[in-house]
């Protein structure tokens, strides 16, 4: 019993010194940055990556059906008959679009579930670094067709090596739960802002470098950049990010249980009140990012025809002010903390929405575009509240499964949306033509509702003082 009691301490001395090996990265950073350079560069290698490869195909394409017409037909082009040609290349090049991204997503969508239940045993670290080098690998895919000039096909194909790490959304999954794991309930909402205020900054230097290079320098060098960038995230996260939970060394990759996992969570994990709130928050979510991605995807479009005929310099500038939203939203979020409970600013986010997708449904002129531009200014502060509800909601060991979950819904609002909103716009062009922005505005009211139906009964719950927060 002595030698017993004598060895244990020894043993468990040992383990704990493994643990801190698997947990300290190669080099150590005494600041508070941890996650967040990954999600920039691997955002900014996306919204790199997405209009140069959809002019790319538009090229291609062009090529393949020997048109030699312009992409644009611009405000002055009298009226009459399309071009057969051109409408045709505009269709394959949608077509083509859409074959991609729902080859990337149906494959992503059981991948990304896969790794971030695993990373709740098995750590964060890998789930950062293996799909940033899947979608390194998916660049390198991309130039090795514009080299060899392979058919367009091949960019599914580099998708799909994307979608089997994980793709982007095992990013966005990895870098949440991690700030989840490394904040406390009263920082989180604003560490999940600021990740989030990543997305938008590297949006925007990717927008104002990416259309000036390809015009000047053609698409490789662009994707080089992208091929690069995507290689740096991957080496910073095994660098300098440290683990933010002890790895189980019995955790397996290829288990049901992960699925499971996810399952459970929304199913029987937790009280019944707490799963109610879950599946409303989620809805919620849903509905936000929805008509987030659905009006975005339609603003370069109104701004480009009558009767407001934009230039490529206009539509630069409303770009940059629409990415412009992140930071004016993290700025307000961390103001209106200070007076006001998560779940108002939500709402006051929400209202702000509401009121500059009204302005574009009604917007005749460049002066009410930018007015519109400028009501949302705080657009952007609902979901970070609405992801830190959810993290509040579920245990610290199912952090992981509840943001792959929020990441796969992401996917699928970008689907629905581009389906819903890109159907709605030709269909309402005669009758009102801002009647998408002014249908998402509606569509926020649901939203807005429950958040606030929901923040009355925690206000009450905490004034009983049966919830401690």
């Amino acid at each position: 019993m002595e030698e017993d009691s004598d060895t244990r301490p020894i043993v468990s001395v040992a383990a704990a010194a493994a643990r801190r090996r698997c947990r300290a990265p190669p080099f150590s950073c005494a600041c508070p940055v941890t996650v967040e350079p990954v999600l920039f560069l691997c955002t900014f290698a996306l919204a790199l990556q997405g209009p140069l490869a959809t002019q790319y195909l538009w090229e291609r394409l062009r090529e393949d059906l020997r048109y030699n017409g312009t992409k644009g037909g611009g405000c002055g082009n009298p009226a009459g008959p399309a071009d057969p040609l051109q409408k045709e290349v505009e269709i394959l090049t949608a077509h083509w679009n859409l074959y991609i991204g729902l080859g990337g997503f149906l494959v992503g969508l059981f991948v990304v579930i896969l790794l971030g239940s695993w990373s709740d045993r098995a750590g964060r670290r890998v789930v950062l670094i293996l799909p940033s080098l899947g979608l390194a690998v998916q660049a390198a895919v991309y130039l090795t067709v514009m080299y060899l000039k392979l058919p367009v096909a091949w960019f599914l194909v580099g998708r799909i090596c994307s979608g089997l790490t994980g793709d982007f959304n095992a990013i966005l999954a990895g870098c949440f739960a991690y700030v989840a794991d490394t904040s406390n309930t009263g920082s989180r909402t604003f560490r999940v802002a600021v990740l989030e205020a990543c997305i938008g900054l590297a949006g925007m230097f990717a927008s104002i470098i990416g259309g000036e290079w390809q015009r000047t320098q053609g698409y490789i060098n662009p994707f080089w950049l992208v091929l690069a960038t995507n290689l740096a995230a991957a080496l910073y996260a095994y660098l300098f990010v440290p683990e933010s939970m002890t790895p189980q060394p019995e955790a397996k990759l290829f288990s049901c249980q992960h699925h499971r996992a996810v399952y459970t969570l929304f199913t029987s994990g937790g009280q019944g009140t707490q799963r109610t709130a879950l599946w409303l928050y989620t809805l919620c979510f849903f509905l936000v990012v929805t008509v987030h991605f659905g009006s975005r995807d339609l603003y370069v479009l109104y701004e480009l025809s009558s009767p407001l005929c934009w230039t490529s310099q206009l539509i630069g500038y409303g770009s940059a002010a629409q990415h412009l939203s992140y930071l004016s939203s993290l700025l307000g979020l961390r103001v209106l903390q200070r007076c006001l409970e998560d779940s108002w600013v939500a709402m006051v986010a929400l209202v702000s929405n509401i009121a500059s997708l009204v302005m574009f449904s009604l917007a005749n002129t460049t002066a009410l575009v930018f007015a519109g531009y400028g009501l949302g200014f705080l657009l952007m502060a609902s979901t970070p509240v609405l992801r830190s509800k959810l993290s509040k909601l579920v245990d610290p060991s199912e952090q992981g499964a509840l943001f792959a979950s929020v990441a796969c819904v992401e996917g699928l609002c970008s689907l629905v949306a581009s389906g819903v909103f890109n159907s709605l716009y030709p269909a309402t062009l005669h009758v009102m033509k801002g009647f998408p922005f002014l249908f998402g505005a509606i569509l926020l009211l649901i939203p807005a509702g429950i958040i606030g139906g929901l923040g009355c009964k925690e206000q009450q719950a905490r004034t009983r003082g049966t919830v401690v927060n």
